[in-house]
């Protein structure tokens, strides 16, 4: 298979705490995202500082990366639903293209 036979996607990342995860993967299933992965115990440094990976007592401040990949005609939907969450919460969302062999996963 070369990559001129893969469907062309959209793939939505999203950074949040923990206590947000339940509300954003809903969002994405409520807005045509068949699934999605979550990634737990992710660190990083931003605008709110330094977040460290696994929490050994708390995981509620852990932060989580969510990732789904949908059809172009249905990413639109889902960065519109994500930003006011992101807009009042610290968190990131990524948006770019990609590219996929088993479209019927996704659609």
């Amino acid at each position: 298979m070369s990559t001129s036979e893969l469907t062309p996607m959209t793939k939505i990342e999203v950074v949040v705490a923990s206590d947000d995860v339940a509300e954003v993967s809903a969002l994405m299933q409520s807005l045509g995202a068949r699934g999605y992965t979550a990634i737990t115990g992710v660190a990083g440094v931003g605008h709110h500082g330094s977040r460290g990976g696994r929490l050994l007592f708390n995981d509620h401040d852990a932060l989580t990366l969510l990732v789904t990949v949908v059809a172009p005609e249905r990413a639109d939907g889902i960065v519109a639903g994500i930003r006011p969450l992101l807009e009042r919460t610290a968190g990131v969302m990524f948006v770019s293209p990609t590219a996929v062999s088993r479209a019927d996963y996704f659609v």
